[in-house]
């Protein structure tokens, strides 16, 4: 037969042989099958041609690739917040950026509120006069800060770090009186009996000491296993064996000091001196 088995393409031959001599009856049910639709005669698998890719010769247009979006605002945010990290943790709700501030407010007036020192009903009409002036409800962010340096690089004809420098101080002050305002309104609720629980500082505190106790039970335990694996590897059998050495008499030693070298008597050992009887 050789390497490969080729009685599948000869099956039709050997039909038709058996037939001719009336060896069978009629013919199988496949024989006119194979006849019109014979074996392949390829016995291998054919190899697998990659296509060829020709190298463009020319490199892609730009056309459809995008374009580089830069503005103006986006170097202003990048000194901000390059300058006060821990603003980006402060929560934010997205949706008030919508990219049309300069329709709902107006960036003319400050962002901290102006000081009064007027008392009773004059000072309270001209601190909710100037609260509506400085638009007291619109977010204190860096957005509000770029917002206000780009107005007053435009209309206060302001240098870029001098605006800077005056936007940000209107903030800090801002701020400030927020954080005051905050501060009374919370003195005032505890006296009247609120209780606002802990605050994060300590929450954070509180699971700090846990952990410390956790890691500082499991010190403990690690130092007594490394101790107790430490005193198991001396056994003391050292100790024992010479304290369990039988004593040996002192007429012996006298005997055997003679023929001890390096003695006072000089003698050299001779042959080997049982020590023990």
């Amino acid at each position: 037969m050789g390497r490969y088995n080729l009685s599948a393409q000869r099956v039709h031959k050997h039909a038709s042989q058996l037939l001719e001599a009336n060896r069978i009856s009629a013919p199988p049910p496949w024989y006119d099958t194979i006849a019109t639709f014979p074996p392949s005669a390829i016995l291998v698998r054919p190899i697998f041609q990659r296509p060829t890719v020709r190298k463009a010769t020319r490199k892609p247009s730009k056309l459809f690739s995008p374009v580089k979006l830069g503005y103006e605002e986006d170097r202003l945010r990048w000194e901000y917040f390059n300058d006060h990290p821990w603003e980006l943790a402060r929560s934010r709700v997205v949706l008030e950026n919508d990219g049309r501030d300069h329709e709902k407010w107006d960036w003319s007036h400050a962002l901290c509120q102006p000081e009064t020192r007027e008392v009773g009903e004059a000072g309270v009409n001209a601190w909710t006069r100037m609260q509506q002036q400085s638009q007291a409800s619109r977010p204190l962010n860096g957005e509000a800060v770029v917002q206000r340096q780009m107005w007053l690089m435009r209309h206060e004809d302001m240098s870029e770090a001098k605006a800077y420098d005056a936007a940000r101080k209107e903030l800090y002050r801002a701020r400030h009186l927020q954080e005051t305002e905050q501060r009374v309104a919370k003195g005032e609720e505890m006296h009247y009996g609120a209780n606002f629980g802990k605050s994060p500082l300590e929450v954070g505190m509180q699971l700090e000491d846990a952990q410390w106790e956790n890691w500082k039970a499991w010190a403990e335990k690690e130092t007594t296993a490394l101790k107790a694996l430490q005193g198991s590897a001396y056994t003391g059998m050292e100790v024992d064996s010479a304290l369990d050495a039988p004593e040996v008499a002192q007429e012996e030693i006298q005997e055997l000091a003679g023929d001890v070298p390096g003695s006072r008597a000089g003698q050299s050992a001779r042959g080997g001196v049982a020590v023990h009887p």
